[in-house]
């Protein structure tokens, strides 16, 4: 098996962890660290898609990631900026 197989799966353990994360108190949650992979599983999707061979499993990896962040994100941002004053 090559690196185009085991890449992904070693990675993710990224997205699951922010997904057990989510039921989680928002105050623990890093904005900084949610923002960085938010852009650095942007940049991976990209590259996923665009090398050759296409790395669908390394794309899916991210794209659940992306999803993940963007949610605690959202969740960062309602707990220490919209609610603040509740």
């Amino acid at each position: 098996m090559s690196t185009h197989f085991w890449g992904p799966i070693a990675n993710w353990g990224i997205p699951i962890a922010a997904i057990a994360d989510i039921r989680r108190d928002p105050k623990y949650i890093s904005g900084k660290m949610t923002f960085a992979l938010c852009l650095y599983s942007a940049m991976f999707m990209r590259f996923a898609l665009r090398v050759e061979p296409r790395n669908l499993l390394l794309f899916a990896c991210h794209f659940a990631n992306e999803g993940a962040q963007l949610t605690q994100g959202c969740r960062f941002i309602k707990y220490h900026y919209v609610n603040k004053n509740e």
